[in-house]
């Protein structure tokens, strides 16, 4: 069976996997309040995940 001669260093080995392509996210409209969010993530501005509220807003009061 073959053995490396020497060991491969750690920059050289994450070469192969730096070849990727950033990519927009993913942008769709929220159920509940039709505002645009991150594919599957909760919506900023409502705060609801699967129809449910998972993150509480604060509501401004002056």
């Amino acid at each position: 069976m073959a053995v490396p001669k020497r060991k491969q260093s750690k920059s050289r080995t994450d070469k192969r996997f730096a070849n990727y392509k950033a990519h927009a996210e993913t942008l769709v409209e929220c159920p509940h309040c039709h505002g645009l969010k991150v594919a599957h993530k909760v919506c900023k501005s409502c705060g609801y995940y699967d129809g449910k509220e998972v993150v509480a807003q604060e509501t401004e009061t002056k």
